[in-house]
């Protein structure tokens, strides 16, 4: 009877559904990440949560017609020093277009040109211009970013007067592995100035991420979900001649559906916590502290205050 029935199963394709009503499960190579998001992860438990000797303000709206506005600023509580900066951004669903446009207290003003998915699937082009008044300096930068199943490639193109500089890099993924390489030519000098590579696993709750960049700078991180509320990470660097090395420990605890607190260290004590609180849908609140561990009683710790509200 068993012979039966695992014959008659086999003959069901892998899409239709199965005979208890939740479909077959079908094997997708996932997209792997950018070169810049690989080990994002762990880099999310180091950072997010944190703002250690600002106070900070961030601001998103979106207003009826589907533009976007989002206005942030913060003020350096040690020099008292003041940066905002506004964005605006709209997208033209029907042609995958997105027009974004960026203001800063530098007075340098910013547009950029998206267009997503329009000539083949999963291609990205888009045209970045910036522009400061006060100097009269201009950049412009194209971008391609090509993504599909095993593959994520990108090249941006810095023009200059005095020539180019390019920017390429690319991942590929296999059943969990990714490889990536990232590279920089500065067209002006005929030299690379940058030469990076990555190698790492990543599944649903462990990510595992090291890198080589210019063939000096070593490092590597390491992430774990534990379960639904707690989160780990670990990273470790290194520069070649010179015997110290950098190493960091940080977590995530997710008190309930509105509250969070973080923690992290490194091996220089310095002790870093932040909590996380909604206090109403569309308002976040953020408390930070860094603690200097071999200083303790002689002062210079920082302390962070940040305001999220979306409407």
């Amino acid at each position: 009877l068993t012979n039966v029935l695992l014959e008659e199963r086999s003959k069901i394709p892998i899409n239709t559904p199965n005979p208890c009503g939740q479909p077959s499960q079908k094997t997708e190579m996932a997209v792997p990440p950018a070169y810049a998001d690989l080990g994002k992860s762990a880099k999310d438990i180091f950072n997010k949560g944190y703002g250690f000797g600002l106070v900070k303000l961030d601001v998103k709206t979106k207003s009826a017609n589907g533009v976007e506005f989002k206005t942030s600023g913060s003020s350096n509580i040690d020099t008292t020093k003041v940066n905002a900066n506004l964005e605006t951004k709209y997208k033209w669903d029907e042609y995958g277009l997105t027009f974004t446009e960026k203001w800063n207290t530098d007075n340098t003003l910013g547009t950029e040109i998206t267009v997503e998915d329009q000539i083949t699937k999963g291609l990205k082009l888009a045209f970045d211009t910036t522009f400061s008044p006060n100097t009269g300096k201009k950049s412009g930068k194209v971008k391609t970013a090509y993504k599909r199943e095993f593959l994520n490639v990108g090249c941006d193109v810095d023009f200059d007067f005095a020539g180019p500089t390019i920017h390429a890099a690319g991942v590929l993924g296999y059943e969990g592995w990714l490889a990536g390489y990232q590279m920089t030519f500065d067209s002006a000098k005929s030299k690379m100035t940058r030469n990076n590579f990555a190698i790492g696993y990543k599944t649903g709750d462990f990510q595992l991420h090291t890198n080589v960049n210019d063939g000096s700078e070593f490092g590597g991180s390491v992430y774990q979900k534990v379960n639904g509320n707690l989160e780990t990470a670990v990273n470790l660097a290194w520069t070649a001649g010179n015997n110290s090395t950098r190493f960091g420990i940080a977590a995530k605890y997710q008190l309930d559906s509105s509250a969070s607190i973080s923690a992290k260290v490194n091996n220089s004590s310095l002790v870093g916590v932040g909590y996380t609180q909604t206090l109403r849908p569309g308002v976040k609140l953020t408390l930070s502290a860094l603690v200097d561990g071999k200083s303790f009683n002689s002062g210079g710790h920082k302390l962070g205050l940040g305001l999220e509200l979306e409407a």
